[in-house]
């Protein structure tokens, strides 16, 4: 119990430290920014002298301004084009990959076993009382009758062939073929 408390204490310790290092790490990042912006701004746009400066001295200084205002103008929506452009071809393709890999989610099927009449319950609902039991609605089949149609009169094929030929014979066969008439 003691050591838990001990570490407890720990980690309680280590973890404001922590805080408190991003608190500061935070701090000296926004005064980074701030430097940064500063030292940016006095590159770009150094600052005016118009003291002393004449009326038409002004006035081309003005459009110099205007000059160079028109120009960033000119950048900022040739950018804007570009990354319009861009994030609308990043929709196409994400479309083209929704589309090539399905739009759904297939998830993991389990198998389950439902018997027949658990789905005709599921369906049918509580109407359905008849069981489904597929095996009594078989055909029985015995044996000794399949036995009597396997036997048939295998004869010599060389004796019939005279016998069978000719409409008689195809006559004949199709009679044989029909069954015995009553």
């Amino acid at each position: 119990k003691q050591k838990s408390k001990i570490s407890a204490s720990r980690k309680l310790m280590l973890k404001s430290l922590m805080v408190a290092k991003a608190k500061e790490e935070i701090e000296q990042e926004t005064v980074d920014k701030e430097e940064e912006k500063e030292r940016y701004l006095a590159e770009r746009a150094p600052p005016l002298q118009t003291g002393g400066m004449s009326f038409a001295e002004l006035q081309e200084l003005c459009q110099e301004l205007h000059a160079k205002v028109d120009v960033v103008d000119e950048e900022r929506y040739d950018i804007e084009v570009k990354v319009m452009h861009n994030t609308r071809e990043i929709k196409d393709l994400n479309i083209k990959v929704l589309d090539l890999r399905g739009k759904f989610k297939r998830p993991n099927l389990r198998r389950v076993r439902v018997s027949a009449d658990a789905i005709l319950r599921s369906l049918l609902g509580s109407k359905h009382k008849v069981s489904m039991d597929l095996r009594t609605n078989l055909k029985s089949v015995k044996k000794e009758d399949t036995e009597k149609e396997k036997t048939v009169e295998v004869s010599d094929w060389r004796k019939n062939v005279e016998a069978m030929s000719g409409m008689e014979g195809r006559k004949k066969m199709f009679d044989a073929a029909k069954g015995p008439t009553p």
